[in-house]
């Protein structure tokens, strides 16, 4: 169509000009009577032929005029010509509207379907009727621009070369796609967390738990949920997305309800909810709310896990601190089955966090004790620049040269001491990239999980155990209570040295006994490890920090901030690297300030990274908020990570994190 445009203009102009020339050639030989004009072309004679010449001109005007109508009122087979053949077939069947504009974005011409539907844009900017459309200008050639007219759908496309757009309806499709999705199946479990705990007794029907059950059956009802029992403290729960959407607008208010028939409960019952969906395998999304319900469960329960085939895990609830759990049953069962799996292998490779710290250098020792008793050779990975200094005078003044040597080994050694029925035990960690050894994770086929920590989504994955126990106040105390409670005979010996290290370890991570997370397990643990000869004086001198630290402490201690009642913030200098256990004392340290309920301590741990650690008294969930900022932990201990961020954009994030989310994680 451009091409016509330009060679009618062309043709126009051509005439334009001839005439023009004519007229000053008859002008210059009238004036000078050149051949004797005047007395050729009379003056009557050359009235004539300027008559006639206007008539052309007319003529030719409204020839001008009927070509351009006829341009824009072409046919749907010249528009077929513009943008390809059979297009006429083609939007036809496809209800596609074509609209061709000039360089000033204005319609020149529209196909059938714009007048159909009674959607006259011909001769307006096409901008300025819709102007979504500028995107598919700014864009590149794959753009595309949804847009609602006249209550249809349509997906526009532009052909910027013939200035084409395309409109292609797709209202039909979209409501049968919003449909499939309002009816795409919902698959999960619900499980009451504490039921051996408030029933009492063998008694199925006990009042609590009666409560409990019609709760969580009426609210089945209420969101065409439904929901059949398969086990004494367990539902399967089946629905369609639109009951989920529901639910998620709800926040699962179930959990709220649950909550207030416990006010006057000694043991307060909670839920733990693992909900899957967008995935057409019912079998894979069963096993998707299986893990769910798993995550939910380790991460101390009372909460929803939202599992969305291929997108993150969304959480809801968590707000309380997690119970803790009195079954030392289980724990007999569990340590049995670590001494099965230490028996089972052929050598034992035993790993911590990176950044290693006395809770999690202690935990590892007391697995490599159970090692010893298996008589089965275990090493331990120590890398140097990724342990805190603290911990590294803790070896130095516990191990001898020799027993350093015999004892731990670097992350190269223990890719070399790799085999294929090598068991790999992590402690005080779950996620595979916060381990001291990453590569040695990659390569193990036998993986082994004992954290306090609760769990996030980038779980370690297909580990052959994990015991993950979020109630707990330190993995020096998981272990310590595996070796006391199992059934080996004669008993697991904990070498004095090991246990004065993980006494460390616990009295590291409960602050002394201070924190929410202390129960009565701890203090057995403690006694436990005091039983077998660990020396409470040493293990705090391991911990005591130096002048320098000190002032260091009281220094960012200075700079707290408080942006919302009962949370607090502080702030290390941009060019200080401080320790991850110095953030935390920091954190801690803050914590005793009446009125604090929260404290956030910001600091550069390393040249490019940036480290947030979160502190609570059990009235926040920092590790609701931790997570917020793509990092996590415990209820009320908890921190977060940032690679090349300068310590002003990590405090932005974090009070945008706290004014979004600060409410949510009250409880």
């Amino acid at each position: 169509m451009k091409t016509k445009l330009f060679k009618t203009k062309i043709f126009a102009f051509i005439v334009v000009f001839i005439e023009m020339a004519a007229l000053v050639f008859f002008g210059i030989c009238y004036g000078l009577d050149f051949l004797n004009f005047r007395n050729i072309f009379s003056t009557e004679l050359l009235f004539i032929i300027l008559g006639a010449v206007v008539i052309f001109d007319i003529a030719f005007c409204w020839a001008l005029i009927f070509r351009f109508s006829k341009i824009r009122q072409q046919s749907d087979l010249r528009a077929a010509d513009l943008i390809g053949s059979d297009i006429q077939e083609a939007y036809n069947f496809g209800m596609i509207g074509l609209a061709v504009v000039n360089e000033n974005n204005t319609v020149i011409w529209i196909n059938d379907l714009f007048t159909e539907r009674k959607i006259e844009i011909l001769d307006e900017n096409i901008l300025e009727w819709q102007p979504a459309l500028q995107e598919l200008i700014d864009g590149g050639i794959n753009s595309l621009v949804k847009l609602s007219i006249n209550s249809r759908n349509y997906e526009v496309k532009l052909l910027k070369d013939a200035g084409l757009y395309i409109f292609r309806d797709v209202t039909d499709y979209e409501t049968v796609s919003a449909f499939s999705k309002r009816q795409a199946t919902v698959c999960g479990q619900i499980v009451i967390d504490n039921y051996a705990d408030i029933s009492g007794s063998a008694d199925e029907n006990s009042d609590i738990v009666s409560k409990v059950r019609n709760l969580i059956l009426d609210y089945g009802r209420d969101y065409q949920v439904l929901l059949r029992r398969v086990r004494s403290d367990a539902y399967f729960l089946l629905c369609n997305h639109e009951s989920l959407e529901k639910m998620i607008a709800d926040k699962f208010s179930l959990l709220d309800k649950i909550h207030a028939i416990s006010d006057k409960e000694e043991t307060p019952p909670t839920l733990s909810i693992g909900i899957a969906y967008d995935f057409p395998d019912v079998v894979k999304l069963n096993d998707m709310a299986s893990s769910a319900i798993e995550i939910a469960m380790s991460r101390g329960g009372d909460q929803v896990v939202v599992s969305q085939y291929g997108q993150d895990l969304v959480f809801f609830g968590g707000k309380t601190e997690a119970q803790e759990n009195r079954n030392k049953v289980k724990v007999r069962v569990m340590a049995d089955s670590v001494l099965s799996l230490i028996r089972n292998s052929s050598n034992i490779i035993i790993m911590g966090h990176a950044m290693t710290d006395m809770d999690s250098l202690g935990a590892c020792l007391g697995v490599k004790a159970m090692c010893d008793y298996c008589r089965k050779p275990a090493q331990i990975i120590y890398e140097p620049k990724s342990t805190e200094r603290k911990t590294k005078g803790a070896i130095l003044a516990s191990f001898s040269k020799e027993e350093v040597e015999k004892i731990f080994v670097n992350q190269a050694q223990a890719l070399g001491n790799l085999k294929i029925d090598t068991l790999v035990v992590v402690c005080d960690v779950h996620k595979a990239n916060m381990t001291v050894a990453p590569k040695v994770i990659e390569k193990a086929n036998k993986i082994m999980i004992i954290d306090h920590h609760r769990r996030g989504e980038d779980f370690i994955e297909s580990p052959v155990f994990s015991h993950i126990d979020s109630s707990a106040s330190s993995a020096s105390e998981m272990v310590a209570e595996l070796v006391s409670y199992c059934s080996a005979n004669p008993r697991i010996m904990i070498p004095a040295t090991y246990a004065t290290i993980m006494l460390s370890g616990i009295f590291m991570d409960s602050n002394f006994y201070k924190a929410t997370t202390v129960g009565t397990r701890t203090f057995e643990a403690s006694m436990a490890l005091k039983e077998y000869g660990a020396d409470n004086a040493k293990a705090d001198d391991f911990l005591k920090d130096e002048f320098e630290e000190f002032a260091l402490i009281t220094r960012i201690i200075s700079t707290t901030q408080t942006p919302y009642y009962g949370v607090v913030y502080c702030m290390a200098e941009e060019d200080d690297i401080i320790e991850q256990a110095t953030l935390a004392k920091v954190a801690n340290q803050c914590m005793q300030m009446k009125g604090v309920n929260a404290c956030f301590v910001i600091g550069r741990t390393a040249v490019d990274e940036t480290r947030i650690s979160c502190r609570s008294d059990g009235t926040i969930n920092v590790q609701l908020l931790a997570e917020k900022l793509n990092g996590g932990g415990h209820f009320t201990q908890a921190a977060c990570t940032f690679k090349k961020a300068p310590l002003v954009q990590v405090e932005s994030r974090l009070l945008s994190v706290l004014n979004d989310y600060l409410n949510d994680a009250r409880i």
